[in-house]
Parts: structure tokens; sequence; C-alpha cells
């Protein structure tokens, strides 16, 4: 009889045991993916604070209209991909306009012409420029644009009228 109570109370400590173990692992791995939560969040707000951007020497041309995008905060700005332009014609509605690594022509797509390379090709280094293009829907001759970097920092700018 003794060696049951002693069976018993030994597997109901390596139960107690195990479930500790489970609890603490599991309270250790949620405070783990907590912290890097956070260390990501705040890379990216720093990275955000230190990235700005400029339009200029926007000009209409037929069915496009070309404008330089300056790079005038201190972080490389390398995904342009994930770069909105947004554009309005005069209405409520805004059109966005998607990146295209080369000039189409296709209404609604914008891509770059050339870039003003000193340090890293391909990436907007700070102080630099690059050159844009984006074709709009005829018709629609636009009145105003917005570049909005991946990181959510933007610029606008009216177009002036020929």
């Amino acid at each position: 009889m003794a060696v049951a109570e002693l069976i018993g109370a030994t597997v109901g400590v390596i139960i107690l045991v195990l479930v500790a173990y489970i609890l603490i692992g599991s309270t250790l791995s949620t405070a783990q993916t907590v912290a890097e939560a956070q260390k990501d969040l705040t890379l990216m707000d720093e990275s955000r604070l230190r990235t700005d951007i400029a339009i200029s020497n926007i000009s209409e041309n037929g069915d496009m209209f070309t404008f330089e995008i300056t790079n005038t905060g201190s972080e490389v700005i390398s995904d342009f991909t994930h770069m909105d332009i947004l554009v309005n014609n005069g209405t409520a509605d805004y059109a966005e306009y998607m990146y295209t690594k080369t000039s189409t022509g296709v209404p609604g797509t914008w891509t770059i012409d050339g870039f003003n390379q000193n340090l890293h090709p391909g990436r907007l280094d700070p102080g630099e420029k690059i050159s844009c293009n984006a074709t709009y829907y005829p018709g629609e001759a636009p009145v105003w644009i917005q570049v909005t970097t991946g990181n959510g920092v933007y610029a606008s700018a009216y177009i002036a009228s020929p």
C-alpha cells in the first residue's frame, strides 16, 4: 500500500513540474515575441522620422507628366514598388498610379526615368533626385499629385497648367 502512495505522489509531482514548465515556457515565449514586436515598431518609427521627400519640376506633356522626387531626409529610400502616387484631376476622385520598372505608356502607371546617382545604384540616397513620369487617362489632366513612401511619409504638390 505504501508503494502505491509513493508512486502516486511521484506521478503527481512529475505532472506538476511538467505543467509549470509548459506555463513558464509559454510565458517566456510570449514575452519574447512582444519585446521583438516593440523593437520592430520602434525601428520603423525611427526610420519614418528620418524620411522626408520633396516633389519638384512638375511638367505636363501630352498624356504624360514628369516630376522629380528629392530625398531631403537622412534615410535611404529603395522600396519603389510600395511607393504610392495619388493624382487628382480636379474632381472629388483620386487615382492611384501603379509603379512599373519600364515605361509602358499605360494610363495609371508611373516609372522612374533616371537616377541622379552618387553612391548606391537603384536607391534614393539622402540629397539625391529621381526623375519620374506618369501616364494619365485621356481627358483627365491631373492638377495635384501626392507621393507616399513605403513607410508612410508623403509630399504633395500642385501641377501647373501649361
